[in-house]
């Protein structure tokens, strides 16, 4: 056995084997120890291997997959070993002693899964090869729980933003792929020829050219090749469904990379939860489906105007008749997701259940179909749809009839063949209800033999039927002539069994294994009919989502007011009480009101530089403004009184400090990477937003990179920019740059309180507030009072020379800085004459103000 264990392991290669016998999938060595750890399962040992016991552990077949689950999410890639013989098929090939045949039948891996249990039902699970051939880049990605398939060739420096837009659960790469691409898959490279794979393309889908598929270059198809070479690798030579490859060309979506991505937090946080993105404070689908082209859509904007307006039409013909909005979604919300169970059945690890969703979900499809092809003007994207919810009539009507209402997920104990469908099989499951009738009819005639009331007739996998009694009886049954042979003694019962018995189990069990093999080809029939449609009803499936995703829009803009964005030439950006759609979720869930703001780009004003106090909402408003415009090019309303925009061929992010340690960049240098990154690809067509450049260094350093920064962004790229920082040397920049304006957030003092207003007025800051910050975050009163002197000192000085430092010759050294410990026990006479506003008294709190401060006097007195 473990010869054979050892076959397989080596050809597993760097994946746990999950080794089946009987019914536990085993691990042994290494496997065992890793998976033991992962599971937090028994770590045991079995035999000995070079002198040492061999570490073992298992999982029960039947709930495997919940722990593939887990060892899928902990990074592991898993080797199914399964029996592909029965003992009594070894047995007869090679006598009592041979051992059972076992072989590889899949490979489990993050990109190829296609169960329920492992897949988050409203997020695509994308599986990307990456491949190269003339000096070109390409990636291939699939989904194949649901078939979507799709290649483009991208530029070296946009490898990283599209693999963040498909969000990939596993890449793979070539052998020897020169292309820095982190946690890649390597596989073989021969895999990535294109030769082969336009060879492997036709022969999938029955083409002689691939010209209807779009024009894929060489580097496409080595990244095909890759792709489907690791796909067969996985199944074992079982392909899954897939869609014709849709070729993805060049400039047809939004480039987004990956750091404004993880800025923006579109479709999750940068903590990885999807909760607290854009994604989810928008999200009002009622399907799987509809939610992960929700997704999609959001972390690919389009860039064809068209497309945009015909989406936009559909969510507005929506949004405009709510009863209509309400019919659509409550009839999908009552689908099921037939995408993924069209992807379980075509990998062979479908289930009745399986083709019972199919059934109705198709049929669902030709319902809506009908309703909704009875109204009148509609939306040309509509009009497109309905007829790929049709034309399953004869499908489904098998289904139907095959079918009983509620199919099992175990195909095994049969029971899923209405009755009424085939005569044959009605016969056989009636001689087996017969044979039980008679059992039954066989144990009540037995007690009353006997006498032993307690007689019972039971059934199990290894006797069979057999007649159980209780201990204290059994010598009554054992008596010569009583009828009954002895099979078994257990504590506490003895079992017999008797010729009429084993003529009545035979009857039965024949009939039952009858019926069950008659299940399983109608069964395999149903199958074979569905996957001659698979084409149309992923089609079904598409159109379903998409209507999904509309009616889900339009609901997101009735609750929140939100208005249908306009796309004009020019190069402008206007958006008239912007609000942030995740910000102002949460505080209408705490009960408070989000300040909505205006923001006006135009080409003579297409440069803002706002300032304002550290949390008066200068992020927030550079936020909001590039998520409508994403969501507006992604087909959305936005959250917004109106918005009138050109077409934003890119999109930048740099907000927010982090670092990666784990590549030698510091927090500055990451600012400074991704600034580069916007200052080299950003066009006129792009939107950037620039939150406090040159903030991870010296003063004079930073105001010099911030500096140029904004003049390379004015002068260079052109484009359309909001750029924060706390740098007020910067505002001098509007006298020189016609094309740039200032704005600041406003914030007030009152009282010694900071008020933060959130409201974005016209011209600079008068200050930056950053002290009145910090005593909001609870700083010390002393060290409050310290960074006041001196930031009085430095202004002062700036305000003789003009220069920050020269301030910092009046300061005491570092020794000298921090008051005197008992400075840092403030006196509470001078606390309370400080918070006092004179002129604001009343004659009667001026009287009680005497009394506390003589109070407070008397007090300190006292030893």
């Amino acid at each position: 056995m473990m010869a054979q264990y050892f076959a397989l392991k080596a050809q597993a290669e760097d994946c746990l084997l999950f080794y089946r016998m009987g019914d536990f999938f085993e691990l042994f060595f290494d496997d065992a120890k890793a998976a033991a750890a992962t599971l937090d399962i028994a770590l045991t040992s079995r035999g000995d291997h070079g002198g040492a016991p061999i570490p073992m552990c298992g999982v029960p077949v039947h709930s495997a997959e919940a722990y593939l689950a887990r060892l899928i999410r902990a990074g592991h890639r898993v080797a199914i070993a399964e029996q592909t013989e029965t003992p009594a098929e070894a047995k007869a090939r090679g006598g009592s002693k041979a051992l059972v045949a076992r072989g590889i039948v899949r490979y489990v891996t993050p990109g190829t899964l296609t169960e329920d249990t492992l897949l988050d039902a409203r997020a695509d699970n994308m599986l990307v090869a990456v491949g190269e051939a003339g000096g070109e880049i390409a990636l291939a990605a699939a989904d194949i729980s649901t078939g979507r398939f799709e290649a483009m060739s991208v530029d070296g420096t946009a490898l990283g933003a599209e693999l963040a837009r498909l969000g990939a659960s596993e890449i793979v790469v070539a052998e020897g792929c020169a292309l820095d691409v982190p946690g890649a898959h390597v596989f073989d490279k021969s895999a990535f020829s294109s030769a082969r794979a336009e060879t492997r393309l036709k022969s999938l889908f029955g083409v002689a050219t691939l010209d209807g598929f779009g024009s894929f270059c060489r580097a496409e198809l080595a990244a095909i090749g890759g792709l489907l070479s690791y796909l067969d690798h996985a199944g074992q030579g079982r392909l899954p469904h897939l869609a014709p490859p849709v070729h993805i060309a060049p400039g047809s979506h939004m480039a987004i990379d990956a750091a404004t991505r993880e800025s923006l937090e579109i479709v999750c946080t940068m903590s990885g939860s999807r909760a607290g993105s854009l994604l989810h404070s928008i999200d009002r689908t009622v399907t799987g489906a509809g939610a992960r082209l929700l997704a999609a859509d959001l972390a690919a904007p389009l860039l064809d105007e068209g497309e945009i307006g015909a989406r936009l039409d559909l969510v507005q013909w929506l949004h405009d008749d709510s009863g209509r909005r309400e019919a659509l979604r409550a009839a999908l919300r009552a689908l099921p997701d037939i995408g993924r169970a069209l992807g379980r059945v075509a990998v062979g690890r479908g289930s009745p259940r399986d083709l019972g969703q199919l059934r109705d979900g198709l049929s669902g499809a030709r319902t809506l179909r009908e309703r909704l092809g009875r109204t009148e003007a509609q939306p040309s994207l509509l009009n497109s749809l309905l007829p790929a919810l049709d034309g399953h009539g004869a499908l489904v009507d098998e289904l139907t009839c095959a079918l009983v209402p509620t199919p099992p997920t175990e195909a095994s104990s049969g029971g899923y063949i209405a009755e009424g469908f085939d005569a044959a099989l009605d016969e056989l499951r009636r001689l087996a209800s017969d044979g039980r009738r008679a059992i039954a009819q066989l144990e009540a005639r037995y007690r009353d033999e006997t006498g032993i009331s307690a007689l019972k007739i039971r059934h199990n996998a290894v006797l069979g039927y057999h007649v159980e009694v209780p201990g204290k009886h059994g010598d009554a049954l054992m008596r010569e002539g009583s009828g009954f042979t002895h099979r078994q003694t257990l504590a506490g019962v003895v079992r017999f069994n008797s010729v009429d018995l084993h003529e009545e189990a035979t009857r039965v069990s024949q009939a039952g294994a009858h019926a069950l093999a008659a299940e399983a080809a109608h069964l395999e029939s149903l199958i074979e009919m569905v996957l001659t449609r698979k084409e149309a009803i992923t089609r079904a499936a598409q159109a379903l989502a998409r209507l999904d995703v509309a009616g889900a829009l339009a609901e997101r803009a009735a609750e929140g007011g939100w208005a249908r964005p306009a796309f004009v030439a020019e190069q402008r950006l206007d958006i008239v009480g912007g609000r942030h759609p995740v910000v102002e979720e949460a505080l209408r869930r705490e009960g408070q009101a989000f300040v909505a703001n205006d923001c006006a780009l135009k080409p003579t004003d297409r440069l803002w530089l706002v300032t304002g106090p550290n949390m008066g909402g200068k992020s927030t408003f550079l936020r909001q403004n590039a998520l409508i415009v994403l969501m507006a090019q992604a087909g959305s309303y936005v959250p917004a009184q109106s918005a009138t925009l050109s077409l934003v061929d890119r999109l930048f992010s740099r907000v927010g400090a982090s670092d990666n340690l784990a590549r030698g960049r510091s927090t500055f240098m990451v600012e400074m990477v991704e600034t580069a990154a916007i200052l080299s690809q950003a066009t006129e067509r792009s939107f950037v937003i620039l939150d406090e450049v040159g903030r991870g260094t010296s003063t004079y350093d930073g105001l010099a990179l911030a500096w140029a920064v904004v003049e390379a962004v004015h002068e260079a790229n052109r484009c359309r920019c909001l750029f924060a920082t706390h740098y007020h040397e910067l505002t001098r920049l509007a006298e020189t740059l016609p094309a740039l304006s200032l704005h600041n957030v406003r914030a007030r003092e009152w009282k010694g309180d900071l008020v933060l207003l959130h409201e974005v007025a016209d011209g600079p800051a008068d200050r930056s507030y950053g002290i009145a910050v910090a005593r909001l975050a609870g700083l010390p009163p002393a060290v409050l009072a310290r960074a006041k002197a001196v930031l009085a000192k430095l202004e002062a000085g700036r305000a003789k020379t003009g220069g920050i430092a020269a301030g910092l010759d009046d300061l005491p050294l570092f020794a000298a800085t921090m008051p005197d410990k008992e400075d840092l026990n403030p006196d509470p006479l001078q606390e309370l004459i400080n918070a006092t506003d004179a002129d604001a008294l009343t004659p009667r709190e001026a009287l009680e103000l005497i009394y506390k401060l003589k109070a407070v006097a008397d007090a300190a007195r006292k030893p």
